[in-house]
């Protein structure tokens, strides 16, 4: 048997046991590398691999088509990644699901691992991690999963069919304007976890996300975003103890800010009194801390410019989870 089993070589053969599901839009830089890493996994036995375009202008869906891994390209109208993946849920033929996402490399054992963790779980969430051939920036865009976040990201995600067809698949309910949509992922993931499924982290199951260059700006714009988090919580109270920090905080590093923020007014108002000053200081510490820490890693230099980067993104996104728990009507800081 070949080291790569895609389905296709062994349609006449064997149903196979597991279908990938690779959404794509406008992802012709990064998809060939996916699916060159597909081709290489050393399952060992038959498996397919469907790429739904999701209404892309460049070259995408010629790629697919020319990947000789690819079983299957579908054509969608550009609804967004969960609409996509329904398409592609819909064709599969496997009994379990293998989502990734067309920026990602799985490794090669990405499928093998993946489908060994479902024997004792119905959700499996694999391991995320840097391209470590990437050269990156402290305000690049990448996505990491390290442990059991219980967001369900898709960049990494295995299920039974008959359990992602029972539950409905993926539901849009969270579109901002002028960006795709979100949270649809944790959605599915929760309601499958409230029904019961046992949910699991794989280690061993990783994948490679691509690093794309953006700018301090682009940056801090980005923490715009994070408004949208309240919603969420407020959809899924659980996320309260499984993923936020203390209840009420979106990280660590929120609530660290949070606390400054309140130091820095403590001192303000008490600015004539030496122990308001001195409660301000050391209501701003762990925020220091923090910030030092993650800003040194790019060098003594460049720590200040990033620093002060980092911060603003940090004032912004405080605004921005203000602005989404009023919203939401649930607080979340």
């Amino acid at each position: 048997m070949d080291r790569c089993a895609p389905a296709g070589r062994y349609a006449a053969r064997a149903v196979p046991r597991v279908s990938v599901i690779v959404p794509a839009k406008d992802a012709a830089a990064t998809l060939g590398a996916a699916l060159v890493a597909l081709e290489r996994q050393d399952l060992g036995e038959p498996y397919e691999v469907i790429v739904v375009d999701d209404g892309s202008t460049d070259g995408t869906a010629a790629l697919a088509r020319a990947a000789p891994v690819v079983t299957a390209v579908l054509e969608s109208g550009g609804e967004g990644p969960g609409a996509a993946r329904n398409l592609g849920a819909t064709a599969a033929t496997g009994d379990v699901l293998a989502f990734t996402d067309a920026d990602c490399t799985p490794e090669p054992g990405w499928l093998r691992a993946g489908l060994a963790a479902m024997e004792d779980a119905d959700l499996v969430q694999g391991r995320v991690v840097v391209d470590p051939a990437a050269r990156m920036g402290p305000f690049d865009r990448f996505v990491a999963v390290g442990g059991l976040s219980h967001l369900f990201e898709t960049a990494n995600l295995f299920l039974r069919r008959a359990d992602f067809t029972a539950a409905g698949g993926f539901e849009a309910w969270l579109s901002p304007p002028r960006s795709k949509e979100l949270a649809e992922d944790v959605w599915l993931g929760w309601r499958l976890a409230r029904g019961g499924a046992r949910v699991a982290f794989c280690a061993d199951a990783v994948v490679r996300h691509a690093v794309f260059p953006r700018r301090a700006g682009d940056y801090v714009a980005e923490r715009v975003r994070v408004r949208y988090f309240p919603e969420m919580v407020r959809r899924v109270p659980e996320l309260r103890e499984a993923f936020c920090h203390r209840r009420f905080f979106l990280t660590r590093r929120s609530a660290a800010f949070d606390l400054a923020m309140g130091g820095a007014a403590l001192a303000l108002a008490g600015r004539r009194h030496p122990a308001a000053l001195l409660g301000g200081a050391l209501a701003a510490a762990p925020y220091a801390r923090l910030a030092i820490a993650d800003a040194r890693r790019w060098g003594r230099r460049r720590a200040p410019a990033v620093a002060l980067v980092a911060a603003g993104a940090d004032a912004v996104g405080l605004g921005a989870l203000a602005v989404g728990s009023a919203r939401a009507r649930t607080l979340l800081l």
